[in-house]
């Protein structure tokens, strides 16, 4: 018979290949949602891969938002993926890389 706690650990080891966050820190320096990219270059450098996923609407759909993700190079075995949309922070994803 399966039980809840069975239940909850499979669940929670099957997300255990990425995991998201609300802040990221590089250095010192504390990067969360909500930042500027400008912002998250002077604090964490220059990613090590940049690329555009696409394009969004905006709020209320009166502008179009570039979406790109930025890619910093593995730390203690772990890659960082950031996603800007209109040059927001709106996700911090740690994935184990390879």
């Amino acid at each position: 018979m399966i039980t809840i706690r069975h239940l909850c650990l499979t669940l929670f080891l099957g997300y255990g290949c990425a995991v998201q966050a609300e802040t990221l820190r590089c250095g010192s320096q504390l990067v969360s949602v909500g930042d500027r990219s400008f912002e998250v270059e002077q604090k964490c450098g220059e990613p090590a891969f940049r690329d555009l996923v696409g394009y969004t609407l905006g709020p209320y759909q009166r502008r179009e938002m570039k979406i790109e993700e930025w890619v910093y190079s593995p730390s203690n075995g772990m890659l960082t993926i950031l996603t800007f949309e209109g040059n927001r922070l709106t996700r911090i994803e740690r994935r184990r890389g390879h």
